[in-house]
């Protein structure tokens, strides 16, 4: 059985070696891990022992998660509720498709009334219920649960957004940090990222100036005069920061190749992750993004105004998680997003919103003209024609 389980990491395009599988193998043998008092063994116990054995770099840990999961089909999915909910609720059996006029008569719930009634919802709710309006449950137009359908709800064990309509996502989701080696399919977006480039001589004189020393020279009777100056460095500061996880999963590719493109053009680059709208703390690193919190206001102190300061996500999200304390979706922020997205804004004056959604769906998407007035218009699409106007503008 493990054989093909080694086939499959290596399928994923995890650096698994024959040596590291046969670490596990003995690991196995020995008895690391045992059976519990049932008789039965943890599939939680091999999943860490397997990973101990055969991933050597964090950055790989996405790829080793969704490699396991797909081989062992079933696997139990991590999950962060305020109070259980059964996962026998929650069974897939119907996804509900509604048409316009049917989503119209839906009733939509404000911000206050929506968290209230979901906690009554928990202490009212005995069973699992399919296809209603009401408790929490599949494929209904109850504003709690998964696979229906309800103009702002709270969404419950779904693995991915259909409507992205939910305000509230009950779920601990694991972000895949952006891969800054991935290779470019065209060399267009460096280009484009090259406009906000510029040049200055600093440091030590140790690169000849031709022109100078032919001047100094015919100036010298025509002995030779050697004149020397520092070498030309791109001087330009870039911030940039990256919504990931959620909507954003439908853009790696397209993000990855422009984090790639600025990594090798931005000498001083500086990145920080957020999930849907920036709120007190970023992190650089998705797999500890919580134990390894860097205050939003620490990094408004820390870097200066000749920081240029570029957002990258597609502001598609519930209105509430910008504009809303508590309106996060993954703990009760004390301050809306609104107000910490003016602050960065205030803090550097040049920035710049690159959005990788189509610019043609922007208008229906309530959250992006949100953030397009907070950001006074400064959003441009991840295009080339997009990025060459937002470095020409970052650059003035």
């Amino acid at each position: 059985m493990l054989i093909d389980f080694f086939y499959t990491l290596r399928s994923a395009k995890l650096p698994v070696s024959v040596k590291e599988y046969l670490t596990l193998v003995e690991a196995l043998k020995e008895g690391v891990v045992g059976p519990e008092s049932d008789g039965a063994y943890s599939i939680d116990d091999f999943y860490y022992l397997a990973r101990t054995a055969l991933v050597k770099d964090e950055k790989h840990y996405d790829k080793f998660d969704r490699a396991f999961a797909a081989y062992f089909k079933g696997v139990e999915l991590i999950a962060d509720f305020t109070k259980d909910v059964p996962l026998e609720w929650l069974r897939k059996n119907l996804e509900l498709e509604l048409s316009p006029e049917e989503k119209a008569k839906i009733e939509k719930m404000g911000w206050d009334e929506l968290m209230e009634t979901l906690k009554k919802r928990f202490e009212e709710q005995k069973k699992r219920h399919e296809g209603g309006s009401k408790m929490i449950g599949t494929g209904g137009t109850s504003p709690f649960g998964a696979y229906g359908v309800n103009p702002q709800g709270i969404r419950i064990g779904q693995d991915k957004s259909r409507n992205k309509s939910a305000v509230k996502v009950w779920d601990q989701r694991a972000y895949k940090d952006y891969d800054d080696t991935q290779e470019l399919g065209t060399r267009n977006i460096k280009i484009a990222l090259r406009r906000l480039r510029k040049f200055a001589r600093e440091g030590a004189a140790d690169e000849l100036d031709l022109d100078d020393t032919i001047r100094s020279t015919a100036a010298n009777a025509g002995w030779l005069d050697i004149k020397m100056v520092p070498e030309k460095h791109n001087n330009v500061k870039v911030l940039l920061l990256m919504d990931v996880g959620g909507t954003m999963d439908e853009h790696i590719h397209r993000v990855e190749e422009m984090f790639s493109a600025a990594k090798a053009e931005f000498k001083h680059l500086e990145f920080y992750y957020f999930h849907n709208c920036v709120y007190d703390f970023m992190w650089k690193n998705n797999r500890r993004r919580f134990s390894e919190k860097f205050p939003t206001w620490d990094i408004i102190r820390k870097y200066n105004k000749d920081y240029k300061l570029v957002f990258v996500g597609d502001a598609t999200m519930s209105p509430y998680e910008i504009l809303q304390p508590g309106g996060s979706v993954e703990y009760n922020n004390e301050e809306a997003g609104a107000e910490w997205l003016q602050r960065l804004t205030n803090a550097f004056p040049k920035f710049a919103w690159i959005n990788p959604e189509p610019q043609g769906v922007w208008q229906y998407r309530q959250s992006i003209s949100v953030i397009q007035q907070l950001m006074n218009q400064r959003m441009y699409p991840l295009t080339i024609k997009g990025l060459e106007e937002a470095m020409r503008l970052l650059s003035k």
